[in-house]
């Protein structure tokens, strides 16, 4: 089963799901499942924008978008982290008015649902894992796995109220828990995203050993101004400048390039290497390419 069709089943689970939650929870006058719908509601926002990011990654490249859209999903992850953020907001005031106004709780209705939604959250979240990198496909099935995780909490809370009518507190508490999981999952994706869009080194490449892996290709004397970075969570470019012995023909120095290109392609997942090919170490190491004469000089110009 593709990305799509995953996401596509997943999506029509939790719409169910949510539309259950809300006349249940409002029927049993509780915050807990309400709050468990309004989670599984970011959800359903959550899976349209991740289907929506991967379809639009799977267009071709254009000449206005020469790297294709792939960062489209690093951006449906970001929208997903601030609606996670709103969503907890809502629950969290909801709780504590709770709280201080508790009413009667119908632990029953809210034992059956909550169930339901354990075990729809974790068919979604089996649906979705495809064991890939992809951060988008990632951030759904750590919504899902939280959405399993906060229905269980309210399944407590309800199977304690059946033994402790009185205990009414209960039910809001267990909505918190539900805020505190839905908090831990956006910081998580927040980071990820965040480092992909700063442009950051992915976090399992160790630029050391990538630079003795190119430098290990026979003709390579020394490697510097090496920089990598992510499209997206499955597309990593990468460019650098080689220095080579001696003084190659260029078909030579084409041909040391595309074995230091194949040496790192698998094993650092490169996607996409641009070399500059040197007989002589530069000098470009130190320079910031935006705060270049050329660059000051051309921005200066734009502003005038």
């Amino acid at each position: 089963m593709d990305r799509s069709r995953r996401l596509v089943v997943s999506l029509a689970l939790n719409v169910g799901l949510v539309v259950a939650q809300i006349a249940f929870g409002v029927l049993a006058h509780s915050t807990g499942l309400l709050a468990d719908a309004g989670h599984n509601l970011t959800d359903v926002g959550a899976l349209c924008l991740s289907l929506v990011a991967v379809r639009l990654a799977l267009r071709p490249a254009s000449p206005a978008r020469s790297f294709g859209n792939h960062r489209a999903t690093i951006l449906a992850a970001l929208a997903n982290a601030v609606l996670i953020a709103a969503v907890t907001v809502f629950i969290v005031v909801a709780s504590v008015h709770r709280l201080i106004h508790p009413v009667p709780i119908h632990a029953g209705i809210v034992v059956v649902v909550a169930a339901g939604g354990l075990l729809v959250n974790g068919l979604a979240a089996w649906i979705l894992s495809d064991h890939s990198h992809d951060l988008n496909m990632r951030s759904a099935v750590l919504h899902m796995m939280g959405d399993a995780l906060a229905s269980a909490a309210v399944v407590v809370a309800g199977l304690v109220l059946l033994a402790a009518p009185s205990a009414t507190w209960l039910d809001p508490v267990s909505a918190l828990v539900v805020a505190a999981i839905i908090v831990t999952q956006a910081v998580g994706v927040l980071r990820s995203t965040v480092a992909v869009l700063l442009e950051s080194t992915p976090p399992d490449v160790d630029l050391d050993h990538l630079t003795a892996a190119m430098a290990g290709v026979p003709e390579v004397s020394d490697v510097h101004d090496l920089h990598v970075w992510s499209l997206s969570s499955e597309m990593r470019v990468l460019s650098a400048h080689l220095v080579l012995h001696g003084h190659p023909t260029l078909e030579e120095a084409q041909l040391v390039g595309e074995q230091v290109k194949a040496a790192i392609a698998g094993p650092y997942r490169i996607a996409h290497s641009t070399l500059e090919l040197e007989c002589e170490p530069c000098h470009d190491d130190n320079a910031d390419p935006c705060q270049m004469e050329g660059a000051e000089s051309t921005a200066a110009s734009h502003h005038h």
